[in-house]
């Protein structure tokens, strides 16, 4: 069952907190293909997984933000009102959502009623006009979307590409069972290597004392 967490704020300490060394729907792709194979980056993501849970602390920090990422942030709030406005729906704020056992995450821009979410993304203007034109945003974010759905046990997504001097591109995605069942079954043995790993860093150099117990450098090894 997944796990809603209404009590933080996005980017907020526990937000990363709750997030790191934990696979997330935005990352999906670097374990499985949009075409549902293995991707080639999973063993690096994994290593990346592996130094948050290692130093107890988020790698992802709002400095290490793209300008994208920076641009996608400022712009939320009115995406989300061009988006309720162009949609008559209403949209609520969620931090994150886990799957039941905390090891699997998403992180939606919005949550739309019981059943839907809304994804925002903040492009280049040619890059927008692109998909005003082709009316075609889901194929580069498949991974992702459908991950959410599937992590947070909803129907559909609507992906939203935002610029503020031109309309709103909205696009309704609905859950891909047969691919979510390819998606979920990468993930899932992702996972439990990491864990694997975690045991083997655990007994080989731990135990590792976390950031609450501690000052905040990253320890030293010998």
């Amino acid at each position: 069952m997944a796990k809603y967490h209404f009590e933080c704020g996005q980017r907020s300490a526990e937000w990363y907190r709750l997030r790191a060394g934990i696979p997330t729907a935005s990352c999906f792709a670097k374990i499985v293909t949009a075409g549902g194979k293995a991707s080639r980056q999973a063993d690096g993501y994994m290593f990346y997984l592996l130094a948050e849970w290692v130093l107890g602390c988020s790698l992802e920090t709002e400095q290490a933000q793209t300008y994208w990422m920076e641009r996608g942030t400022e712009l939320e709030d009115s995406a989300v009102r061009a988006y309720e406005f162009q949609s008559g729906l209403e949209t609520t704020e969620c931090a994150i959502v886990t799957t039941d056992d905390e090891l699997i995450a998403a992180s939606p821009d919005r949550l739309v009623g019981d059943v839907g979410v809304c994804e925002i993304k903040s492009p280049s203007p040619q890059v927008h006009i692109a998909r005003l034109l082709s009316n075609d945003i889901e194929d580069d974010y498949r991974c992702q979307l459908q991950g959410q759905l599937w992590v947070m046990e909803r129907e559909w997504v609507d992906i939203v590409s935002y610029h503020r001097q031109m309309p709103p591109c909205i696009k309704r995605v609905d859950r891909e069972e047969d691919y979510i069942a390819k998606l979920s079954a990468g993930v899932r043995t992702f996972v439990d290597v990491m864990l694997e790993r975690r045991l083997e860093l655990e007994k080989r150099y731990g135990p590792f004392v976390r950031p609450e117990h501690r000052p905040l450098e990253i320890p030293q090894f010998v």
